[in-house]
């Protein structure tokens, strides 16, 4: 399927503009998603058995499998439930926002081919946490799902920085009920000051809130407290890090997800003059080392989904032998494929 991928329809998706692409792929898989007896056949063939020794258990969900859809594909939920049926075994939606954005001006994504690269600039743009709800209410929800479905959160364009924790409280009672799992996203490159969330006391604050609200909502509905993750930068300085990680442990925060897209300008990408964020392979080691701090500074108490630059089952499994529990993918299967998570599953189990 792979070969079939790269030589017949890559061709023709890339010689569509990148986000152009990027909508007929989410259209496709929208309909594959509401056609059930497509995707039982399609699952049947794609995800590993029942009992494959390929099931992971982490922060209190079971997964069957470690290869998930990273955030950013399916901003608004639309076409989640195919991912199952092409062998993921979990799927991140988002990032939503408290209020409905359009994102920043077109053009806002770029292919880099020989670098197995995307740049991106697209701001947040999706219907708002109130449309995703709505649309999620309609299907099964957590407890009724054979794969864990994850909400990645993060603050309104309009909201300043002191609005902030109130912008994701919005987002959080929004959409809690939705979600196996949550993701506090604070590192995106692309909405002005996000990453200044990424600074101690102003996480220590979002972070706190979100913990006490979620709480809250244990307590007066019988319901155990959702897993919340943080999404962190890859372009984070050792001591930042460490300063985070204390808040995460501090805190009791369920894992952590590293890595978000790359402001740096290394190399080929040093003559590049488009604002934005790196995926793929550009952040692939700086990613992985990321990882293995982590773990190493938390002493493996604190479960990481890895993410950046994988692209092949070697790449997945440098991620897992550095610490991760999960890992995700997005920009690898832009040019590997479709079933890119199937094959790294399958050798991830062996």
């Amino acid at each position: 399927m792979s070969a079939v991928y790269k030589s017949l329809v890559k061709p023709l998706l890339f010689r569509l503009e990148p986000e152009r692409a990027h909508e007929l792929a989410i259209d496709g898989l929208a309909i594959l998603a509401r056609t059930p007896g497509l995707c039982s056949w399609m699952r049947a063939w794609n995800q590993l058995p029942d009992s494959s020794s390929s099931a992971v258990e982490a922060f209190g969900l079971s997964f069957p499998n470690r290869v998930g859809l990273a955030a950013g594909f399916d901003k608004n939920a639309v076409c989640w439930p195919a991912f199952e049926a092409l062998g993921f075994g979990h799927v991140e939606i988002g990032t939503v926002t408290a209020k409905p954005q359009p994102g920043n001006l077109k053009p806002r994504m770029f292919r880099f081919p020989e670098q197995d690269a995307l740049l991106n600039r697209m701001g947040f743009n999706n219907e708002g946490a109130d449309a995703v709800a709505e649309r999620l209410s309609e299907l099964p929800g957590p407890g009724q799902r054979r794969i864990p479905l994850g909400i990645n959160i993060g603050k309104s364009k309009v909201a300043t920085l002191d609005e902030a924790v109130a912008d994701y409280r919005h987002s959080f009672l929004t959409l809690a009920d939705h979600a196996d799992y949550l993701v506090v996203n604070v590192s995106s490159p692309n909405t002005p000051d996000l990453r200044k969330l990424q600074e101690e006391s102003r996480l220590l604050d979002l972070l706190g809130e979100l913990r006490r609200l979620n709480q809250e909502r244990a307590n007066q509905t019988d319901k155990y407290p959702i897993p919340i993750l943080l999404k962190i930068a890859p372009d984070l300085t050792e001591p930042q890090l460490d300063a985070i990680l204390g808040i995460l442990i501090d805190l009791d925060l369920a894992g952590i997800i590293a890595t978000n897209t790359t402001m740096a300008r290394e190399g080929f990408f040093a003559s590049i003059n488009e604002a934005g964020g790196v995926s793929g392979k550009p952040v692939e080691t700086m990613s992985t080392e990321i990882i293995a701090r982590i773990h190493d500074r938390t002493g493996g108490r604190l479960p990481i989904i890895g993410v950046g630059g994988i692209s092949s089952p070697d790449t997945a499994k440098r991620k897992i032998d550095a610490g991760a529990t999960l890992v995700q993918i997005y920009t690898g299967m832009v040019y590997e494929g479709p079933f890119l998570a199937k094959r790294i599953a399958r050798a991830l189990a062996e």
